[in-house]
């Protein structure tokens, strides 16, 4: 599933390209997650404002010439990706929303159709409203400190690994970045939530802020078959610590590698440099 750098390197990938775009036509695909909850013929004409990211959401805020306003909420979902260009090579049958502008086609290519793409006059109303409501703060906001974390854990007792994918203290750390994340912290992904004490909690907040970053930097990870809006890889993947290398040594001890299950979810530690 494309995790929150994928879909950062997306936004960034096209967002100054379709920025000020008039739209000509939007046509759909097979029927995705979600029912788009507008009549997409009654949108051309419309501009494209400056698109945003909320987690694993992307803004596209449309304006028209008489000053109305709304936007597209879209999800990758489980396998999907976005594609912007001035010459895309005919539509197929994974290809399920095309938003053709004066500047380019945008289009979403989602072969198991776990993606959405969702009307709403803004993100804080109608649906996109619902959607985003329970996420947690960006990883980069100022108000994610040690301090904040260690308050938001107290009392859990479900692992750490999994206190961070829920997603609802803070965004961002998908499976892949908990794990490294938490390797680099030095902290066990079966330890308690609750137990994690100040300064830890401070050293986590900082390394799932370097992981992202560095996850960003190198264009996500493609795992499979995650491509940003030029058609390119991300590279993450080649740099992990623990993903993904079940019983290969640790590259700071030697030790090698655990995998384990936690939440249907593989993850992967030391079990020397991790402790609880």
């Amino acid at each position: 599933m494309p995790e929150l750098p994928e879909v950062e390197v997306t936004r960034q990938s096209f967002a100054d390209r379709i920025a000020g775009a008039q739209i000509e036509s939007i046509h759909m695909g097979k029927p995705l997650r979600w029912p788009v909850g507008h009549d997409v013929d009654a949108l051309t004409g419309w501009r494209v404002g400056e698109v945003l990211r909320r987690g694993k959401y992307l803004w596209l805020p449309l304006s028209d010439s008489k000053g109305r306003q709304g936007g597209l909420l879209i999800h990758l979902g489980m396998s999907g990706s976005l594609a912007f260009g001035p010459q895309l090579a005919p539509a197929g049958i994974h290809d399920h929303f095309e938003m053709i502008t004066n500047r380019g086609t945008l289009r979403l290519t989602d072969p198991r159709r776990f993606g959405a793409v969702i009307w709403g006059e803004s993100m804080q109303s109608g649906v996109p409203a619902k959607l985003l409501a329970g996420l947690g703060l960006e990883p980069f906001d100022a108000e994610l400190t040690g301090a904040y974390l260690h308050e938001r854990l107290k009392g859990r007792k479900v692992a750490i690994k999994q206190a961070l994918l829920a997603g609802d203290i803070v965004v961002g750390a998908g499976n892949i970045y908990a794990c490294e994340a938490l390797f680099r912290a030095g902290i066990d992904p079966r330890l308690a939530a609750g137990k994690l004490s100040k300064p830890r909690c401070e050293k986590l907040v900082q390394e799932i802020q370097g992981v992202l970053r560095q996850a960003v930097a190198l264009g996500g990870s493609s795992l499979k078959d995650f491509k940003n809006a030029h058609g390119a890889q991300g590279h993450f993947q080649l740099s992990t610590q623990v993903y993904g290398r079940e019983n290969q040594p640790c590259r700071i001890c030697g030790t090698p590698i655990r995998r384990i299950t936690q939440g249907q979810r593989s993850t992967f530690f030391c079990p020397s440099c991790q402790k609880r």
